[in-house]
């Protein structure tokens, strides 16, 4: 099996997951992959504003150039492989993936639809019409559609291609829970250590949070807090924290850093909006959260409830009264002790090889395995 594309796995660690999972399951994969060198927020911007489109057309051209070279080479050293599996926002590669590999199953891990991610970031009109026809002929290319919830297998036009297979986290979050004492330099004694990372879109509901740890200072508890990243809601988050004590502000941290950061905190937030995206998604912060050994504190949405409510914290999304009192909670030392046993029951459920079950049955079903 091949894994191709222009991926990056340090930024998109979704296709890391597959390729770990499908290896445990004793499957091999080869890698053809020629990084874009484009962050989600980069690509979907450069897809909003036409006039960035040559950049990414160059960057596109000068990539696939190097997968033709890599795909000719393989083809002559080990013949046709039974599976091409496209990486995560692979929506123009799946189209040379199809080109390239016509009698091969041709696999698209179609985590995000581009038409649905920029109606969420604000778009409209026209610009949402032309995504979503990108959507669906990336999927018109591809044999099988992999999603991460079952809601978003049924926007498929033909939800028949779906299958679903939670994000789940690389190992390197569960290396980092194994090494690292939760809360040991980011709270004092006696206090509640907490951290939110992400691109500060609409689904996340930073202003939520905002809100929610300020009523929750405001109220006796004692928080320290980190937040890490930039984004549309980066300002309104700033402005209604301002003079809330406890607060840590980071615009970036490296992808080989963040596990670490993340498992020196007891609490991980998830989102909480209620927007039409933000109540269809599991996002990558709860399965990373829940690997790194974190009480993870997120919305209660169907796909969430359904793959980690036994483990995870679920308030009523776009709620910051209820988040506030749930962290206020979670200062107790009871409290915590129990949240993070209920945490740590459900890990082995979001490990590579668990999560990839269903595309194992999926390939095999098709003899591409």
């Amino acid at each position: 099996m091949i894994a191709f594309g222009t991926y990056d796995a340090a930024r998109h660690p979704r296709i890391a997951v597959l390729v770990a999972g499908l290896r445990a399951h004793g499957t091999k994969v080869t890698e053809l992959n020629r990084p874009l060198g484009l962050s989600t927020a980069e690509r979907v911007r450069m897809l909003q504003q036409p006039w960035r489109l040559p950049v990414l057309a160059g960057r596109l051209v000068r990539c696939w150039a190097g997968l033709v070279t890599d795909a000719v080479r393989l083809r002559r050293a080990e013949g046709r492989p039974p599976a091409v599996l496209v990486g995560y926002l692979g929506h123009f590669d799946v189209i040379l993936a199809r080109l390239l590999y016509p009698r091969s199953v041709v696999v698209l891990d179609h985590l995000v639809f581009a038409g649905d991610t920029a109606a969420d970031r604000g778009a409209a009109g026209l610009r949402v019409r032309l995504l979503t026809g990108l959507d669906r002929l990336a999927v018109a290319c591809a044999d099988v559609v992999v999603t991460d919830t079952e809601e978003h297998r049924r926007m498929l036009p033909d939800p028949g291609k779906g299958v679903v297979v939670p994000v789940g986290a690389p190992d390197a979050w569960r290396t980092a829970a194994a090494s690292a004492a939760p809360g040991e330099a980011t709270a004092g004694a006696g206090r509640l250590s907490v951290v939110f990372f992400g691109l500060y879109t609409p689904l996340q509901g930073a202003p939520v949070i905002a809100e929610a740890v300020r009523d929750a200072v405001a109220a006796g508890a004692a928080l320290d807090v980190t937040m890490v990243g930039t984004g549309q809601d980066l300002p309104r988050a700033r402005e209604i924290l301002a003079g809330t004590p406890g607060v840590t502000w980071h615009d970036w941290v490296e992808p080989d850093e963040l596990p670490v950061l993340v498992a020196r905190h007891q609490v991980c937030l998830g989102i909480f909006s209620d927007t039409p995206k933000g109540v269809r998604v599991v996002p990558n912060k709860v399965y990373q959260g829940l690997a790194a050994g974190c009480v993870v504190v997120t919305s209660d949405t169907p796909p969430q409830r359904r793959v980690v409510g036994e483990h995870a914290e679920l308030v009523p999304p776009a709620d910051p009264g209820a988040l506030a009192a749930r962290l206020v909670a979670l200062c107790d030392p009871a409290t915590l002790a129990a949240a993070r046993e209920r945490a740590a029951r459900g890990r082995d459920r979001i490990r590579p090889q668990t999560v990839t079950e269903p595309l194992i049955a999926a390939l095999a079903a098709r003899t591409a395995l």
